[in-house]
């Protein structure tokens, strides 16, 4: 094997979705959209109610934590759908603070797909729908599956 390939597996110890981990969020994705079945846009989804280890400032849920889980629902969705990618660039906008304890709501979808590049876009809204943040990604769609 060539010093510089990579060989992607799940030992089911990622942070995000990772169910063997025990510092993990543990999320649990859902297709709420499969193309398998006609539906166009591909959509994901998942929730979260952040406790205070993921705090920033007090009461604020950390920056990184809602980029994390922006960035694994985009990638999430395109593995489960069979277009298995890695992120590239991921840009995020935050709208609002999010608090700690307060239950979060993520969705991804694909926006569109040039060959090898997938361009995907996620968001996370209150429970009442108020945005917290959105993102785009550019997804590089790689040869090995898991």
């Amino acid at each position: 094997m060539p010093k510089n390939k990579i060989i992607l597996e799940d030992d089911k110890m990622c942070f995000a979705c990772g169910v063997n981990n025990p510092s993990g969020l543990k999320l649990e994705f859902c297709l709420k959209s499969d193309p398998s079945r006609g539906a166009v846009p591909a959509k994901i989804e998942t929730k979260f109610t952040p406790a205070k280890i993921y705090q920033g400032f007090t009461n604020v849920v950390h920056g990184g934590i809602i980029s994390l889980i922006l960035d694994e629902a985009m990638l999430n969705l395109l593995w489960k759908i069979g277009k298995p990618a890695l992120t590239v660039k991921l840009d995020v906008d935050f709208k609002r603070p999010a608090k700690v304890g307060e239950e979060l709501f993520f969705e991804a979808e694909i926006e569109k797909e040039e060959k090898r590049l997938i361009y995907a876009k996620a968001h996370a809204q209150t429970q009442d729908g108020t945005l917290i943040a959105q993102a785009k990604a550019k997804c590089f769609r790689i040869k090995n599956s898991l």
